[in-house]
């Protein structure tokens, strides 16, 4: 634990506990893993493991980690989802979001798509079935068109030039495809907008994770593509997502 808060980790207690658990208590395995995250490298990634409402998520070193924040768009998600209804979890990283939909929602059929082949192949280890792999909705069977009662699009939204400012495990180690949302951030948000009232049935909703301060651009994206949209902030979890309803002459 002395190695953890010498060398900056604000929760040293708790990590080094769950180090120690993943270790079984193994001194060379330990001091090697603390060091290792001393270096910078994520919690998640030495641990094979990612919390995320109330379930253990495998995630691989390479792989976006689940922020507990984005469990507030799971939160809306089974809100709106019809009983036995069909959701979609784009730019899915390790499944998280899809995996605790299905957790909070066995009536629901639920898929997961991402372009990033190590991602894909993560998810498939928290997901049964249904995780394909391809660019946006390109990956889906074309049978979902029009079928689809919730889109969940966790898309990469800090702006380009901001990357280099993000905490070190999140910049050195996780894939820049799944944080950089090009110059404002909404670069793959809008192409997800334009794409889904293609694939939504009528009255289906396409929720998305955003920064409080890009809500606003980003709920005249989603109208701009024909939805009925707006914007819910989390305090507790320090959340904000947009969330669009498929108007009837949406798409």
């Amino acid at each position: 634990m002395n190695g953890l808060r010498a060398g900056g980790c604000v929760f040293a207690e708790q990590e080094a506990a769950l180090l120690e658990e993943a270790t079984g208590g193994a001194t060379a395995d330990l001091e090697r893993l603390v060091a290792r995250r001393v270096a910078g490298e994520p919690l998640e990634y030495l641990l094979g493991w990612a919390e995320f409402q109330g379930l253990r998520i495998v995630v691989e070193p390479g792989v976006f980690v689940p922020r507990r924040r984005t469990e507030f768009l799971v939160e809306r998600a089974r809100d709106v989802l019809p009983p036995g209804g069909v959701a979609v979890d784009l730019c899915c990283g390790s499944g998280a979001v899809a995996a605790a939909l299905r957790h909070a929602r066995p009536d629901a059929v639920v898929h997961a798509a991402d372009l990033d082949p190590a991602a894909v192949r993560c998810a498939r280890r928290n997901l049964p079935a249904r995780v394909y792999e391809g660019d946006l909705f390109a990956a889906l069977p074309a049978a979902l068109r029009g079928t689809v009662d919730v889109v969940i699009a966790n898309v990469p939204y800090v702006p380009s030039a901001a990357i280099a400012t993000m905490p070190p495990e999140a910049r050195d180690h996780e894939p820049a495809a799944a944080l950089d949302g090009g110059a404002d951030g909404l670069a793959v948000l809008r192409r997800v907008a334009r794409a889904a009232p293609d694939w939504l049935a009528p009255g289906g909703h396409l929720l998305s994770e955003t920064s409080e301060t890009q809500s606003g651009p980003a709920v005249e994206e989603l109208r701009m593509a024909g939805f009925d949209a707006h914007a819910e902030a989390c305090d507790e979890l320090s959340a904000t997502a947009v969330i669009g309803r498929r108007t009837p002459d949406c798409g």
